[in-house]
């Protein structure tokens, strides 16, 4: 009987090492392509912070910008279902897609079966929504997955586990009936997908609302790799609430750092996954800011899956095709840096950077931007200070809401009479009463770690309606600091790479702990045969970088020094 429990508990733990490990494959290759594409890219249209392959959730949730775009363009009796219609795809072509992601540099492609609305992309026995029923009456799935592989990238698929439009369980919608949908049509159209398509990549989502035992993800997954072959198939982690496996998924972020479970960041080259033409030319990342972000992930252990969005004509925008080949061709001559490596002990060199800021209000929701742009997106503070003039003495209630957190000061002269602090999902409300005629000084200090990032100040009182705090003659006065990486460290066997984000000038200096071998070589990755001199002195190595011409600078926007042998 011991032997017995001894071997299930041994088998327990193998099967929880098992959901961890991911292929040494996926960790090495670094870049991936994800794709959105269905039937929102036929609208492609949301407002500028919102997913366009939302768009029927916000037809159906009472979104009057997307309610009255739809009727507006496509008239009042028009629905999403119709959107078949118009679904062509007559410019699509999968041997082009690929030959463009293989130009990126990628390792791998994530193409969307089927998002939240339910629209599959590809022929399925368990319902007729699907692209062989559109317009277009073509098996995108099937057409791209013969393509990326002969264009020696791995095949990957995202799915979604949870569906708006399904009959027997309407996600967000209906209130029971998910055991049924579960059993009768998620489990047997994910097996579907494996046994079609074999992807070596699995993204799954839409699974928040619902633990990992409730959608039987153990099963999937335990089908996914005897189907696949677990040295083969990669998985995220969003199957359920619970799930421990899987690799992470950070989306729109700075990454993760210090992490032990291997991970990519998900983010699109604007701020949509679908085709928003609603987008500003400012929302895309130009090519420098793209590599310089990449860098600063791999950087970090991680990897990137870059999505692009096509739209309804199957078509993927001029702009994000130059992203990528730009991204490509800084890979060929950088790639030794980035494929493969591992992180160095020490992620980054940093300065410190600061900018003014000077609003009228405190009233930003910045969502997954930084307040400015170039600035980072994570682990920012600000600071803020106003005089603020009473026309009436009252009682002033105060509200200050902030993702992650802020602070509140109110100082009479010397004297601060008010003082509180909200944090991370929670806000606080305070009262403070205020004479007439005086003036305040107000002092606010916000700091965003990750994801989200938001801060609002408003008051009210009995003569005033709640409303943003602002000064009729004097604007908040601001800072604005974050820490920017300039330097960034990768590694591989024995080599250390230093990846310069900055224009290069004479010498190049890096502060690290280990002292070289005197015989340590430099260069310029794409100049080999050109040995730059060094000297190392108090743990700072300077590189002498003025004998470089501009004939030696292969690449643009980031600058690869590999120091050979370095790592003992």
């Amino acid at each position: 009987m011991k032997k017995r429990i001894f071997l299930l508990s041994t088998i327990s733990i193998l099967s929880i090492f098992c959901l961890k490990a991911q292929p040494l494959w996926f960790d090495s290759v670094k870049l991936g392509i994800m794709i959105h594409y269905g039937l929102y890219s036929v609208p492609s249209y949301s407002d500028k912070e919102q997913y366009a392959e939302w768009f029927y959730k916000g037809l159906i949730s009472n979104d009057t910008n997307r309610i009255n775009f739809q009727q507006k363009v496509f008239g009042k009796d028009f629905s999403y279902f119709d959107y078949m219609k118009l679904f062509k795809g007559e410019m699509f072509n999968a041997d082009d897609w690929a030959k463009l992601f293989k130009d990126s540099g990628a390792g791998y492609v994530l193409f969307s079966s089927k998002h939240h609305d339910g629209f599959c992309l590809y022929d399925s026995k368990y319902t007729e929504y699907t692209s062989l029923n559109s317009a277009a009456n073509r098996d995108f799935c099937q057409e791209l997955s013969v393509a990326t592989r002969k264009a020696g990238l791995r095949f990957g698929l995202y799915y979604s586990l949870m569906e708006w439009t399904n009959p027997i369980f309407r996600w967000t919608i209906d209130s029971v009936g998910i055991d049924s949908y579960v059993n009768n049509h998620l489990l047997p159209q994910f097996k579907e997908i494996v046994d079609k398509f074999k992807p070596s990549v699995v993204f799954a989502d839409g699974d928040w609302d619902f633990t990992y035992q409730t959608l039987r993800s153990e099963q999937m997954i335990d089908y996914l790799t005897e189907k696949v072959g677990k040295d083969e198939v990669a998985y995220n982690d969003r199957w359920g609430q619970g799930f421990k496996g899987g690799f992470k998924t950070p989306e729109y972020s700075s990454g993760l750092k210090d992490s032990k479970n291997v991970w990519s960041e998900c983010r699109s080259l604007s701020r949509s996954f679908g085709l928003n033409r609603n987008s500003p030319i400012e929302d895309y990342l130009t090519s420098k800011e793209l590599i310089h972000h990449f860098v600063k992930l791999v950087s970090l252990g991680g990897g990137l899956m870059l999505n692009v969005s096509p739209s309804s004509d199957g078509q993927i925008p001029l702009i994000q095709q130059e992203r990528l080949l730009d991204l490509g061709s800084w890979l060929k001559i950088n790639g030794k840096a980035i494929y493969g490596t591992k992180p160095y002990e020490k992620n980054f060199e940093y300065q410190d950077m600061v900018c003014p800021m000077n609003d009228s209000t405190i009233n930003f929701s910045w969502v997954r931007n930084a307040p400015v742009k170039g600035a980072s997106e994570d682990n920012f503070a600000i600071s803020w200070h106003n005089k603020i003039y009473v026309n009436k003495t009252e009682i002033y209630t105060i509200y200050l809401d902030a993702d992650d957190e802020a602070s509140l000061e109110i100082k009479d002269g010397n004297k601060t009479i008010f003082a509180n602090t909200a944090k991370k999902d929670s806000s606080i409300v305070g009262k403070v009463r205020l004479k007439k005629g005086k003036s305040y000084e107000f002092n606010l200090f916000y700091k965003e770690k990750d994801i989200d990032a938001s801060c609002h100040l408003y008051w009210e009182s009995k003569t005033i309606s709640k409303r943003p705090i602002q000064s009729d003659s004097s604007l908040w006065n601001g800072e604005l600091s974050w820490q920017e990486p300039y330097i960034c460290y990768t590694k591989k066997d024995k080599n250390l790479y230093a990846i310069s984000l900055q224009k290069l000038g004479r010498i190049i200096e890096m502060n690290l702990p280990n002292k070289p071998k005197d015989n340590m070589k430099v260069y310029l990755l794409g100049n080999e045969d050109k040995p730059l001199s060094w000297k190392y002195n108090n743990g700072k190595l300077t590189v002498d970088t003025s004998t470089l011409h501009s004939i030696d600078i292969k690449s643009d926007y980031a600058y690869v020094f590999c120091l050979e042998d370095y790592i003992e």
